[in-house]
Order: structure tokens, then sequence, then C-alpha cells
């Protein structure tokens, strides 16, 4: 598997990054202990990536008085948001999980408890950490319907796995019953909720209405369609529902701003010349200025970090992008703004998308074709855009208190 991971870097830039950064993880880390607070208990969170990192904030800012926070990381695209993340006393990508790393992580990291965002777990680490009498917990946990944990191949390793942690706070019932698939009876296996829920809606009452987030912004003279976190595969089918749109009500054709998931240059170049071939007028966030004027321009390019959470309060419709990739990505950020949901057919990653589509607060479409009528359904019915809003904003609502519920648990260990 270490020999595999190594060869996929060969091919993969995202897997390339993860490797580079890597390298000198045992040296950054033992760097960063050295400066580290001197305090009794450590808790050391994992989390994969980005929404799995929203997942564990509400939880370290609520303990980090007191204890000592060291978080690990997979992917490179979370590793700018925990580097301008101020509660932490150390921060690295996660080694391959291998015995000896395991080994060598525990042995620098001392933790009182190692905790788990949602199902990034890694089997050395749980034995090591078991071994060593050091309580494991999964926060927000989740497991899809067709995981292949569930499945008879990989069944019993799992098990092997989640028999070792101590305790399992499952986002819903469902999670919770899929979660004691893998478990010994008498495990402890809680429904507490999904903390991003607080995350989201404590940044979406941040927002003022009226904020201004770019040069030009009040010059921006139509509706507008935010298509957050989009990869290569979501553009595709977003810029042909664009252009049916474009076709067919040219004088209602909203304002797009395209959000990638990774606004690295290669990307951002990549997005320009699909712009180009469509001959859509567009302009990126690094080249407003104040004396700009939007009226005219298709597209605007997001080409910075970190403020798509907020941007979503401009839409008229919000797309999330990954669903037309591998896994849709964090649909409660528009949901939390009160903004109606358009998102592609790979959902069963998020138990929040379902209940979204559920109660009429989003709608999944397969096509541009389909992309393109919802979108001028909902422009052209100011009601039923509210109406459907406003379900998802009272899902979040009702969906609080997950923090609070975890905490309860979580305190016994840390």
């Amino acid at each position: 598997m270490l020999i595999s991971f190594y060869v996929a870097g060969l091919f993969n830039r995202k897997i390339r990054a993860g490797i580079v950064g890597r390298r000198q993880v045992f040296k950054n880390l033992e760097r960063q202990l050295g400066d580290a607070r001197n305090l009794e208990r450590t808790a050391w969170f994992h989390f994969t990536s980005v929404g799995e990192f929203e997942q564990v904030k509400p939880l370290i800012e609520a303990i980090h008085t007191d204890t000592r926070i060291i978080l690990t990381y997979f992917s490179p695209s979370v590793a700018p948001n925990v580097e301008s993340y101020p509660y932490f006393d150390a921060a690295v990508f996660l080694p391959v999980d291998t015995p000896s790393n395991a080994k060598r992580l525990i042995t620098l990291i001392k933790p009182t408890c190692l905790i788990f965002s949602r199902y990034d777990i890694w089997p050395n680490l749980v034995w090591k950490a078991t071994k060593d009498e050091i309580p494991v917990v999964v926060i927000a946990g989740t497991i899809h319907p067709q995981s292949k944990r569930l499945g008879k191949i990989m069944k019993s390793f799992f098990r092997s796995v989640h028999q070792c942690v101590f305790l399992h706070c499952a986002v819903s019932e469902e999670d919770a019953e899929r979660f004691q698939q893998l478990c010994v009876p008498d495990s402890q296996v809680v429904v507490t909720g999904d903390t991003r829920y607080e995350q989201v809606y404590r940044r979406a009452i941040s927002v003022e209405p009226g904020t201004v987030f770019f040069d030009g912004q009040a010059t921006f003279i139509r509706p507008i369609l935010i298509a957050g976190s989009t990869y290569t595969d979501d553009e595709k089918v977003l810029l042909d529902a664009y252009q049916i749109l474009k076709e067919g009500q040219p004088e209602r054709i909203p304002h797009l701003i395209i959000v990638p998931h990774e606004p690295t240059s290669t990307r951002i170049a990549e997005i320009q010349v699909e712009l180009n071939k469509r001959h859509l007028s567009y302009i990126c966030y690094s080249e407003l200025s104040v004396d700009i004027v939007l009226r005219d321009i298709d597209v605007l390019i997001i080409d910075t970090v970190g403020i798509l959470a907020k941007l979503y309060q401009l839409a008229d419709v919000a797309f999330v992008g990954g669903s037309f990739h591998g896994s849709v990505h964090n649909v409660m950020e528009p949901a939390a703004m009160g903004k109606p949901i358009i998102f592609g057919p790979t959902i069963q990653n998020a138990y929040e998308a379902s209940l979204l589509l559920d109660k009429g607060a989003a709608k999944l479409v397969q096509t541009p074709q389909q992309m393109a009528s919802v979108i001028t359904d909902w422009l052209n019915n100011k009601g039923a855009r509210i109406s459907c809003g406003n379900i998802g904003k009272q899902l979040v609502e009702d969906n609080l208190g997950a923090v609070e519920s975890t905490l309860r648990y979580l305190r016994r260990y840390v």
C-alpha cells in the first residue's frame, strides 16, 4: 500500500503535494511540540479535509483553554485553513499509517485522547492507541449505507478497528445502527448530531446584510448564481447549463460566480480556457479594483480561498460542487444562508444533502438541461426561492446542539 501511494503521487498532483508535505513531518512536529503549552491534557484531533476540520473546530475552541491541541490532517487542500487557524499547539500532515509511524506519533504527542472526525479512521493509530490505553473517539461519525466497511470482504477488518474505538458519536440514528454492526454489543455508540451545523450557523449570522465582499459588487445588476467548491466535472455541466440559460433568456441570465475547490493557477487557467471557448466574459477576483464595473461580466472567478461560506449570502441560487466529481461538498453553508440549493447525483457521502432534498430545500440534477430548468424556475419565482431557502435554514437551526451534546461525552476523556 505504501508503494502504491508513492506511485500514485507520480500521476496525481494532490497526492504528490501530500507526499511533499510529509517529508519533514516528524521534524516539524518535534519543533512545534517544543514550543507547545505545558498542560496536563492533550487532545489529538485528526481529520481528512476541510469539511471534517469544520466539524472539530467548535470542539477544539470549547476545550482549548486548558487542553493542549494537536492536529493532523490528510489532504493538502486543508493545509492553508489549518495554518491560519489560531487554536492549536501543533499541526502536521498525518504520515502514512504504518505501525512504526503510529508508535512514533503517539510517543511524541502523548495524547490524553485521540479524536477522529467523521470517518477518516486509521487502523494502526487506533490499534496502537488502544494498546497504550489511550481512549479513541469518533465525532460526527457517519457511514453511508453502501460503505465498503459494511461489505462482506471488508467488514471483518473494519470490525477489528471499530471495536477498539471507545466512543462513536454518530450524526443520526441510521449511522449509529451502522456503526453498531462494526462494534461489540456493549460498545458506546451515541447519537449527538453533526457539529458542522453550529459552525455554518455561527458564520451565517455573523455576516451583516449588505456586506460588500469585493470591489465592483454594486455593479452586478442581474441575479447571482454561485457555484461553490467546483471541480472540472462540475464546471462542464454548470457551463453547459449556463449556455442554455443564455440562449433561452439572455435578459435574465444570472451573473455566475465560480469558486473552484482548489483555486490553483492551473485550475484557474483551465476555467478561463473553458470560458473563452464558450465566449463568456469573465474576470478574476484578484483583478478587481475600486473602479471596476461588472455590469456586463458573465463570470467572476474566485481565485483565493476562505470566502466561499460568507459569499453565499450574495446568491439567488447556489450550486454545490463535488456532486458531479465524486462526493458533494458542504451543502450546509448555503442552507444556513437561506439559499435554494442545486447539486448533482453524488450525495451519498452527505446525510444532510439527502435531508435538504427530502424537505424540498434542494434539487438534484443529472444533466445541464435539468440544471438550467431548475435555475430558470427559481429565478422566475422569487416566492419559491425564498420558501426553499427558508426550509434549508430551518433545517440548520433545528439541528443545532450537536456541539454541546458531543462535549458532554468528550469531556470524559479530555
